[in-house]
């Protein structure tokens, strides 16, 4: 089961620093993610969701073309093989999007101050403390949602406090 945390910063910039330091800690296998997305509200009032690496519907996209691609070489019609794929793998992955629920995001975009971003984690494991140590607070992030309870989200500002 994954543990889904919302940190909040004052700006995208910020949010984007985060989350790149997070892929090379992801590099190292010190945390997995199902998920990261950037909620950003814009100066007028919009939120827009910042999906690193494409949506779903993309990747499936493109994986569908390849292999229609494929699978069309060998009935000499590689090019109806890819729109094919390419349809069929976008309607796949957006049907399989498992990631944190968008109108969830939405929500929580639209309670932040204009020009203020949050990073949003769906995070399969984590070593807590290695990870902590990497990020120690330089980045003043604020907790603002977790599925973890009361004394678990406690213990975790802790760490992040004393990471600091």
């Amino acid at each position: 089961m994954s543990d889904l945390y919302a940190i909040g910063y004052a700006d995208t910039q910020t949010a984007e620093q985060v989350l790149q330091q997070i892929g090379g800690l992801q590099a190292q296998n010190l945390i997995q993610l199902d998920d990261a997305v950037i909620v950003e509200r814009h100066a007028d009032g919009k939120v827009k969701l910042h999906t690193p690496g494409g949506s779903n519907s993309a990747r499936g996209a493109a994986g569908g073309a390849l292999w229609g691609g494929l699978i069309g070489l060998l009935f000499f019609a590689p090019l109806v093989g890819m729109a094919i794929g390419a349809g069929t793998g976008a309607v796949a992955g957006k049907a399989t999007d498992t990631g944190v629920n968008d109108d969830f995001m939405r929500n929580l975009g639209s309670q932040l101050a204009p020009g203020a971003a949050a990073l949003v984690l769906l995070v399969r494991s984590m070593t807590n403390d290695k990870v902590f140590e990497q990020l120690h607070g330089q980045y003043g992030g604020v907790l603002l949602q977790s599925s973890l309870s009361k004394e678990e989200e406690k213990v975790l500002q802790d760490a992040v406090r004393a990471a600091a």
